[in-house]
């Protein structure tokens, strides 16, 4: 069996996804599912410190429109020093709506200089997720992990972990092991991309 009828059949058995920070019309979403994209995660919590105001309508359109699976991602506001109300203010802004999980997306933006201060504030996040019984994930990669909590903790990889390298290849095989995960789960293989008039992200599992 030659190479491509091996990527053939490894594709075939792979599901391929998105996630976005802008609103997605149940057309739209329609016309991602007839591409071959089957789960969507939308953001639920801006970076600034607030509730994406598209997030309840996303997650409505993402289901309407045919997606198989439908999470969330939280880009937290570390500035604002106050996870758990955070966490309180999405799960209370989602309530009523049906999602899979909410991902934590721990990448370089305003992290403080000492490891230990964001590993307390990320932990936070954590215990009142836990505690609003939610299922929990980690989106981050090993560039962001290091220099955001250090190369040597692994407290958070009993969850999840959707890890982003933009190498357009939808494959595991470029995967090394840190923070304690020694698979991932999801990969985000490209950036931005124009799709279905608008801007996503492109993911597989």
């Amino acid at each position: 069996m030659n190479y491509v009828i091996l990527l053939c059949a490894y594709l075939a058995y792979s599901t391929f996804g998105v996630d976005y920070s802008t609103l997605f019309a149940t057309s739209q979403i329609s016309c991602l599912v007839g591409g071959g994209r089957t789960f969507a995660i939308p953001r639920g919590y801006c970076s600034y410190g607030g509730l994406d105001s598209n997030i309840k309508q996303n997650l409505k359109n993402a289901w309407n429109g045919g997606m198989t699976n439908v999470d969330l991602y939280m880009f937290p506001c570390v500035p604002c020093n106050n996870p758990k109300e955070q966490v309180r203010a999405l799960v209370e802004g989602v309530k009523g709506e049906k999602y899979g999980m909410i991902w934590i997306d721990i990448e370089i933006l305003n992290w403080n200089a000492d490891h230990n201060v964001n590993r307390n504030f990320i932990l936070q996040l954590i215990e009142e997720l836990k505690a609003e019984n939610v299922n929990i994930g980690i989106y981050t990669n090993n560039h962001n992990w290091v220099n955001i909590v250090g190369s040597d903790w692994s407290a958070l990889n009993e969850f999840p972990l959707w890890y982003a390298h933009y190498d357009d290849n939808p494959s595991f095989s470029d995967f090394t092991s840190f923070g304690g995960w020694t698979k991932p789960s999801i990969k985000q293989y490209k950036g931005t991309t124009s799709m279905c008039s608008g801007g996503v992200d492109l993911n597989f599992y």
